[in-house]
């Protein structure tokens, strides 16, 4: 700026000195700015290039040319005007010199840039510094504000962290509520079982006092008879003739023996799920099927006690099942069922109408169980020819006594579990029944009950014979559906509870828990620990197992309670296949005809055995015989035995049941082609686009065992061990269900007879409505109003008191 102000001032000056010496030829003639400013920028240019070659010349003749056209037009103009003073004159040439050292200074500014000096410099290198500056506070916010949302973030997670906490403390006291609650329980329950065992002695002693009376009158009896005796022998040394003396009184029956047995068996799976079976067994010795009347029930349920003798039932089998039994992934259970409900009975010699007895049968077990077995009937039910054999005593060959059924479609519930608990002599107050919680059990991937009663021998001779109710409960809790995602299981996380005491009227109350795969304590760790071991041969392999006797008391420490926990440390260990497993399922497309596929699966290497196969199918699915193919390993496989009993339509099912030979490691597969038959429209059922279920078939089959066989039934073994009995030591008797059908029938639109119904409904309301109408309407004739104008001639006519018109 300073350099600009001295550069103005020396070019003012210059302009002052051309001004002085040209005043004498401008005072003559005054010109105009605009040519003063052209003849200043002349003036400048000539100064700044005083190189390049001009003519003087030229220069001084074409100036007085210029400046002297424009003097006269001036002059002109003046002479109108008025002459103007020397002052004036001196004045506008001042202006126009002010005027060219503005505009030259200007050009000069535009033409030589201004060259910076150090203050400028300083200047521009401040505003760098303070622009850095700014950029590293700029930075310094970023950095501050990243460390707050920081610093935010980490307060979240330990606000996180302290809910997390919160929950934890909370589940905590929560457990530690239910512990107490369940201490209270357990208090209770003693309270209970004290109560229980005072009442069972008081009902004792009159029991005692009858006994001493009844041993003391047949005492009395048999002395009276000695005496008797005696006299008689008497008479006939002194009197030689005989006198016979009176008849004595029969003894009375000695009173009738029952037992009850409680297990558990626990086996942990390879696929990390628990299965978990419960075996509640009751015998008693008294002769249902004899003349003689049983009264007085202990420990047998009556209810079912009044069934058997009432419809003289020799064998009755029932199992209420949900879900099914994934065979390749949890092996073979110890009591096998089908999905839904399952109900075969074996009646006595004495009954003569077997199909009368079985209808009301089923529906007296309809509701003890609140079960929909009334829905048995004629179409769902078969007699079969060679499967189902007794399970008990005696060996029946006349089949016209059994009576097989299936109700693939019964759901299970709390309804189904709580009289089915109701059996049982301590109910679901002591004992193992305790951990029978219904919201636990049917959280479950497997669930299976079943009630089997039986006949039985009470010792190897079979001399007297005993009635056993054996009630077992199958349950698999997945590792998923627990939502817990551990390998880790025990009592009160599969069941809710603890074990407190055995049931007080048991003779045995046990736990196992099978630790054949774990001999090291490699695959799972089980606490408490517990020295008891035992062996048992089961589904044809022997198994090790961990006892728990819940009658010593050292089983439940002393925490008063048994929690056992199986803690996982391996991965899944390799699971042996089964020796037989099924399947089958549906093929063919379209509503009219259809196959279906049997799978029967023999992993033995080395050893073929006979399985017997019994299908019953809907008489709705028409069976075509003729397409009835069997083979194994790509080759005709012809059955030994088949039974074939053809439908009748809205009578009875197809019943087929073959014997077939399974080739070692093998696959044997059972094809028959069918028909789809169109309902009425009644037979529906209220969801028929769901489908209609097929009963699962049974496989029956001596597969051979690894390990010998025990033949003996009547030796004291696990009762998950015994159910089944067995005649050879080389094998075992097993049964295999595959799985349930779901077939699509043929279903009309069911929405026409709506439409139907409404559209006739509409026409007979209106049609109707209209008619009724018009012949129960009263019509009346009204009088047309008079018009405005008459109307008006009567008001003047009424005034004036004229009439009216």
């Amino acid at each position: 700026m300073a350099a600009r102000r001295c550069l103005g001032l020396w070019f003012f000056l210059i302009t002052l000195c051309v001004v002085s010496t040209g005043a004498d030829v401008l005072h003559t003639t005054p010109v105009t700015g605009t040519e003063s400013s052209a003849a200043g920028t002349e003036t400048v240019v000539a100064r700044e290039q005083p190189e390049a070659p001009s003519d003087p010349g030229e220069h001084t003749a074409a100036e007085p040319t210029r400046e002297g056209e424009q003097n006269d037009r001036t002059r002109g103009g003046e002479q109108t005007r008025g002459q103007p003073t020397r002052e004036e004159e001196q004045e506008q040439e001042q202006e126009q010199e002010k005027t060219r050292e503005g505009e030259e200074l200007t050009r000069e500014g535009e033409q030589t840039p201004a060259q910076p000096t150090r203050e400028e410099e300083e200047e521009e290198e401040e505003q760098e510094q303070t622009r850095g500056e700014e950029e590293l506070t700029r930075e310094e916010e970023e950095l501050t504000r990243e460390e707050e949302e920081l610093t935010k973030e980490e307060e979240e997670l330990t606000a996180e962290e302290e809910e997390q906490t919160r929950e934890e403390e909370e589940l905590i006291r929560e457990e530690e509520e239910l512990t107490t609650e369940e201490e209270e329980l357990t208090t209770e329950e003693e309270e209970l079982t004290t109560e229980e065992e005072e009442l069972t002695r008081e009902e004792e002693e009159p029991t005692r006092k009858e006994e001493e009376e009844e041993q003391q009158t047949t005492a009395q009896q048999e002395e009276q008879t000695r005496r008797w005796e005696a006299t008689e022998l008497e008479e006939e040394h002194v009197h030689d003739a005989a006198v016979p003396p009176p008849a004595a009184d029969p003894p009375s029956p000695p009173p009738s023996k029952d037992d009850f047995q409680e297990e558990l068996v626990i086996r942990p799976l390879h696929s990390g799920d628990i299965y978990a079976s419960f075996q509640f067994r009751t015998v008693w010795d008294a002769d249902f099927m004899g003349d003689q009347k049983v009264s007085h029930y202990r420990l047998f349920p009556k209810s079912l006690g009044q069934v058997i003798t009432k419809f003289s039932v020799r064998e009755l089998h029932i199992s209420f099942t949900q879900g099914y039994w994934r065979t390749m992934q949890w092996g073979q259970p110890y009591l096998p069922s089908p999905p839904g409900a399952e109900l075969w009975v074996w009646f006595q010699d004495t009954v003569t109408d077997v199909d009368g007895t079985w209808k009301e049968l089923t529906n007296v077990l309809s509701g003890i169980f609140c079960a929909s077995l009334n829905f048995i009937d004629s179409t769902n039910t078969v007699q079969p020819s060679a499967s189902f054999k007794p399970l008990g005593i005696g060996n029946v060959t006349d089949h016209s006594f059994l009576r097989y059924a299936t109700l693939p479609r019964e759901i299970v519930c709390t309804e189904n579990l709580t009289p089915w608990k109701k059996l049982l002599p301590c109910g679901s107050k002591a004992g193992l029944s305790v951990l029978l919680k219904s919201e636990k059990l049917f959280h479950s991937t497997f669930h299976s009950q079943a009630v089997h009663v039986r006949p039985v021998c009470q010792d190897p001779q079979c001399r007297t014979t005993s009635m056993e109710l054996r009630q077992t409960l199958n349950v698999v809790f997945d590792l998923h559906t627990s939502g817990q995602g551990k390998r880790e299981w025990s009592l009160f996380k599969m069941f809710s509870r603890t074990l407190t005491e055995g049931c007080p009227l048991a003779s045995s109350s046990k736990v196992y828990v099978d630790v054949t795969d774990n001999p090291q304590g490699e695959q799972f760790e089980l606490s408490p620990a517990t020295p008891l071991l035992t062996q048992a041969v089961v589904l044809g392999d022997r198994r090790t197992y961990s006892v728990y006797d819940l009658t010593q008391q050292a089983s439940f420490g002393s925490s008063r309670s048994l929690n056992m926990l199986l803690r996982w440390k391996a991965a899944d260990g390799e699971m042996l296949r089964p020796l037989l497993h099924s399947e089958r399922y549906v093929a063919g497309y379209g509503l009219q005809a259809g196959e279906i596929h049997t799978l029967i699966y023999n992993h033995h290497p080395y050893r073929a055995f006979p399985v017997l196969l019994l299908s019953a199918v809907p008489w709705y699915l028409r069976l075509y015989i003729h397409t009835l193919t069997v083979s194994s390993k790509g080759k005709d496989n012809r059955p030994s035995y088949i039974h074939y009993q053809p439908s009748k339509d809205r009578e009875r099912p197809h019943l087929l049941e073959m014997l077939l030979q399974l080739p070692p490691n093998s696959v044997t597969e059972v094809t028959v082609e069918f028909e789809r038959a169109l309902l009425k429209w009644t037979e529906y059922t209220p969801d028929p686009n769901h489908g209609f279920y097929v009963g699962s078939s049974v496989i029956s089959a001596l597969v051979p065992s690894v390990v010998a066989m025990d033949t003996n039934s009547t030796l004291d073994r696990p009762l998950f061990s015994s159910f089944f009995p067995c005649k050879e030591e080389a094998s075992y008797f097993m049964r295999v269900y595959t799985e349930p059908l779901l077939v699509n029938l043929p279903t009309p639109d069911f929405s026409m007879p709506y439409n139907v119904i409404c559209l006739t409904c509409t026409v007979v309301a209106v049609g109707y409505g209209s008619l009724y109408n018009l012949l129960t309407r009263t019509f009346q004739v009204d009088e047309p109003s008079p018009g405005l104008a008459k109307r008006i001639a009567n008001v003047i006519r009424r005034f004036r008191g004229v009439p009216l018109l």
